[in-house]
């Protein structure tokens, strides 16, 4: 779309949502679409009321499940022009044969090149650390500090070849480990109370498939345990909204960090350029940052028919759901209060960095919507803005200038819209 300066966009106006059943069976709910407003809504964004620091957005790649991402398609991940993601967090598994290690090392080496973090989680121990029990697998309670050792060599290898690790997971899911290692609350604390210490990058816990908090309560309780984690770590499958804000990581987890480290939305059963239903990511991103206040979002397989990704190598329309917030909220950007939901099926998140305050506005009504944005203690700026509809991905939509730091835009029907504000 050319750029372009309508009516919609008013100086100083007068005031006036890989486990289909889980994911798609508690999905976030779609609501009737709504009558556009007689009057233009106001919208209010706060700068001085700071929230969380945002950390990056990004996806996973496993090689040894599906094939890696050529070099074409890597960029695509981690660059930020034209065309690209500008995802900045890459999380992959630690494989419990070393021998694939190096199948992780080239995706993750163009990653830390382009500036992205790399996260990994382990699925299992080495087999000669387990041993079945009633509920299935786990590690063996005599093997606790050859498996930090397993994990810190891990750490070496990437460092080696060129991918420092942000972080390291304890245990991908140990809550959902019919195929993989369980751990309980009781076996996590006492691994990061006696083990995690040693070991040489920030470590998660406890990846639950659905935050359950029962699995990260107990660390958040124990003083030791907590001294020795450094994220708390959480997946979003199935999980409510109502069930997102954790008040008692607010009490105690001062410090530490709030990762979402994996979720694919709202299934891996549609194609991810199914439209308006792709606008779900759109929504789940901004339930996850403004009601869990999360400070990364990260997707399930980077490259898939359901993912960010296509097969083609292509952004999908899940995947520009995910880099209207991905390219333009970068890392180091502060969350900022905003009127989040100013009328029904209208989710608006914004942001800064410095003088630069980033809007992402998702609009699921069938009609299009009219709001007043006034984001206060703002003079004048220029605005640009990109959108996402169902004939648009990503694209420019116009640029305009507003002073007194008040506006009126209208959000397509069925979409979302990013303003940059300068």
């Amino acid at each position: 779309m050319t750029a372009r300066r309508d009516h919609s966009e008013i100086a100083n106006p007068q005031p006036v949502r890989r486990r289909t059943l889980l994911a798609a069976g508690a999905a976030l709910p779609v609501l009737a679409a709504g009558t556009p407003a007689a009057a233009a809504t106001s919208v209010v964004v706060e700068p001085s009321n700071v929230q969380q620091t945002i950390l990056g957005f990004g996806g996973m790649n496993h090689t040894v499940w599906i094939s890696d991402l050529t070099a074409a398609q890597r960029d695509t991940a981690f660059g930020n022009g034209a065309g690209q993601l500008g995802f900045t967090v890459l999380r992959i598994p630690v494989h419990e044969d070393r021998a694939n290690w190096s199948r992780e090392v080239a995706t993750a080496r163009r990653a830390v090149e382009l500036g992205a973090k790399v996260i990994a989680s382990p699925w299992n121990p080495p087999a000669s650390m387990t041993e079945t029990f009633s509920g299935g697998k786990r590690l063996r309670y005599d093997s606790y500090g050859a498996y930090a050792q397993h994990l810190n060599d891990f750490v070496a290898f990437m460092a080696n070849n060129g991918a420092n690790l942000y972080g390291i997971s304890v245990q991908n899911e140990p809550d959902y480990a019919q195929e993989w290692t369980a751990w309980n609350a009781g076996e996590i604390v006492r691994f990061l109370r006696e083990n995690a210490g040693a070991i040489n990058t920030r470590v998660i816990a406890p990846e639950s498939f659905q935050y359950r908090k029962n699995l990260s309560d107990p660390i958040l309780n124990d003083a030791a345990a907590l001294a020795n984690v450094d994220i708390i770590g959480a997946h979003l499958y199935g999980t409510q909204p109502a069930d997102f804000p954790y008040p008692l990581f607010r009490q105690k987890g001062a410090g530490k960090e709030l990762w979402m480290t994996e979720v694919y939305h709202p299934n891996s059963s549609d194609s991810a350029d199914l439209w308006p239903q792709a606008l779900d990511v759109g929504e789940h991103v901004h339930r996850a940052l403004v009601d869990g206040r999360f400070q990364t979002y990260v997707w399930w397989y980077i490259r898939r028919s359901y993912g960010p990704m296509r097969e083609d190598g292509q952004i999908s329309k899940r995947g520009a759901s995910m880099a209207h917030f991905s390219k333009w909220v970068r890392p180091g950007y502060s969350r900022i209060t905003a009127t989040a939901n100013p009328q029904s099926n209208v989710y608006i998140s914004a942001f800064k960095s410095g003088a630069r305050i980033v809007i992402v506005a998702v609009n699921k009504n069938a009609s299009p919507v009219d709001h007043v944005f006034t984001i206060r203690d703002t003079g004048s700026a220029t605005v640009s803005t990109w959108l996402t509809s169902a004939s648009a991905t990503l694209a420019h939509y116009n640029d305009f200038t507003v002073s007194n730091g008040s506006f009126n835009a209208q959000l397509p029907a069925r979409s979302i819209r990013t303003f940059v504000l300068n």
